[in-house]
């Protein structure tokens, strides 16, 4: 029996679709790529399930290439050209045998072109899916050649230098300098940007200096240097972000700008020592994103509409909670940006004051000199503020003085690390702020996440399993929402970096204080019966339920919502 017969037979007994669509489907494919094509064109088996069929028939491996780590030699192993031509991702060379990952059963010729190029006897394909393929080869070839040739031309100019325990500072200077490490840093900080990447990550090891980008907050490794260009590459860091070029054993902060598609983007840097030398983050912070207001952050509209409520009380504490990288500084920064008037004196205290912006007297605390969140607050006070935003309420001698000042007439916007809104009115009892105080000071305390949006060109619509519905509580919010359970994933493509998402949106919930929950904080009482007055009186939805209305709609992936908001 043939691969044909055998899939039409396969697809028939699997989907109960009628033979002779199937048939039709696949009596005109002349190799394996257009059959594949054909079948998921008609949308009788997934690219994975036909993979999967092709594993099990041939005796071929089928891997997740997603969850392989390739060596960083790998891309030696074939030429850039070669391996985008023919889509193959070199993973090993062992013996005479060179193991290439593909999404297609690659024909004769192609293999013994192969053979050729990589001077083997032997070609052993794994199959993987075609997204994985793409995605790989961008970081292991597209993005890297630049940085690549501009490295190999310092290696044409200078002779490799023997390492040494003292390392000459003024030619570490004169090499930090040249243009091949100068136009090095510059690609890669504006690959950094091109890929809407908001950290970039320099981390050395034993062998190599690696790069990752954090693109919508998952860290992504890009690509490496040599390890002989690591003193070069770190004191080049060092000059742009003004640090101590003879320090290395303490941690050091700086800041650099650049110019990036007529737009001023900030760096924030920070050095930390290691092991094997000293790691860099670069922080991007763009000032522009500070200017959408809260409507262009993608929250729901009944959470944002009690936001913007608490958001016009003349004075009293509001608090944003949730943990590191859920978005909590930006949504603080588009609300002060947004009342910054002239009438208004508006103060923050940060550590570290991430964007600076005009018209804000902006104060770093510097604990070594006393500067701390709480001296700095008491000293703010003297400054007759009308708004003030501390960076984070760490202690409780700091949550006692922004509740008392609260309720003298400032509007005082602060962060909590809680996991709800709810939250928060705990942890500040817990912190020894009086009931009394807290009911009559705290307008609204609100909890956020950030999912990655799922992109908008190649999401593909599926079907959950009942059983997973009913676990996930899905059936309950559908039916309380009047919605159709209708889900979507990610799949892949050039417009999203084969990524399958392209940028984030917010989650949001919101407990806004009524006189009824202001007495049952006064009473000891739970957060549970708190949640439940407000879900009768002010329609609370939580982080979850925000997560799963914008999955229905397409916004994001279930797995999303289970990633950041799962209870």
């Amino acid at each position: 029996m043939t691969i044909k017969e055998k899939i039409t037979e396969y697809i028939t007994e699997k989907k109960d679709i009628d033979k002779k669509k199937v048939q039709e489907a696949v009596k005109e494919a002349k190799d394996y790529g257009l059959l594949k094509k054909n079948i998921i064109a008609n949308k009788l088996l997934t690219e994975e399930e036909f993979l999967l069929f092709l594993s099990k028939e041939l005796a071929l491996p089928f891997i997740d290439l997603e969850k392989y780590k390739l060596s960083p030699n790998s891309k030696k192993l074939i030429p850039r050209e070669i391996a985008l031509k023919h889509q193959v991702v070199p993973l090993c060379k062992i013996g005479n045998a060179l193991t290439l990952a593909s999404s297609n059963i690659l024909d004769l010729i192609a293999q013994d072109d192969l053979k050729i190029i990589a001077k083997v006897e032997r070609i052993d394909i794994v199959l993987c899916r075609q997204q994985d393929i793409s995605k790989v080869l961008n970081v292991l070839f597209q993005d890297t050649k630049e940085i690549t040739e501009t490295l190999q031309q310092q290696d044409q100019v200078e002779e490799e230098q023997q390492e040494t325990d003292r390392v000459d500072l003024e030619s570490l200077v004169t090499e930090s300098n040249r243009p091949p490490i100068v136009r090095a840093i510059d690609l890669i900080v504006y690959t950094a940007l091109k890929k809407r990447a908001s950290d970039i990550h320099i981390e050395p090891h034993q062998d190599r200096l690696l790069v990752k980008y954090r693109i919508d907050g998952i860290l992504h490794e890009e690509f490496s240097f040599p390890k002989k260009n690591q003193d070069a590459v770190i004191a080049r860091l060092k000059i742009i972000a003004s640090l101590d070029i003879t320090e290395s054993r303490v941690p050091q902060d700086g800041r650099f700008k650049v110019k990036f598609q007529d737009r001023e983007i900030d760096f924030r840097v920070s050095s930390l020592p290691s092991h094997f030398g000293e790691k860099f983050v670069l922080r991007a912070l763009d000032k522009g994103n500070l200017s959408v207001g809260l409507d262009k952050l993608g929250f729901s509209p009944g959470p944002l509409k009690l936001f913007k409520k608490s958001v016009e009380a003349p004075f009293g504490i509001i608090l944003v909670t949730g943990p590191t990288g859920s978005g909590k500084s930006t949504t603080l920064y588009s609300v002060i940006n947004q009342l910054n008037h002239p009438d208004k004196n508006i103060v923050t205290i940060e550590d570290p004051v991430e964007y600076q912006l005009e018209g804000i007297t902006q104060i770093q605390v510097n604990p070594e000199i006393g500067l701390t969140f709480s001296e700095g607050l008491r000293s703010v006070l003297r400054q007759s503020p009308d708004i003030i935003m501390v960076g984070e309420i760490r202690d409780s001698e700091t949550a006692d003085i922004a509740i008392k000042a609260s309720l003298t007439g400032e509007l005082i916007f602060s962060t909590l690390h809680t996991n709800s809104a709810v939250g928060a009115i705990t942890r500040l009892r817990d912190m020894g702020v009086e009931r009394f105080l807290l009911a009559s000071s705290l307008i609204a305390s609100t909890a956020q996440r950030l999912v990655r949006k799922l992109c908008p060109k190649c999401r593909e619509e599926y079907k959950l399993d009942e059983k997973s519905i009913k676990r996930l509580g899905i059936d309950d919010f559908c039916r309380r929402q009047n919605e159709k359970a209708k889900f979507y994933r990610a799949k892949g493509c050039p417009f999203c970096n084969h990524l399958g998402y392209k940028g984030r949106v917010g989650l949001l919930e919101v407990i806004l204080l009524d006189d009824k929950i202001k007495e049952m904080i006064i009473g000891g009482g739970s957060e549970q019966d708190i949640i439940d007055y407000s879900i009768q009186a002010n329609n609370f939805i939580s982080l979850k339920e925000d997560g799963l209305s914008k999955c229905l709609d397409g916004t994001t992936s279930l797995e999303e919502v289970i990633r950041v908001a799962s209870e």
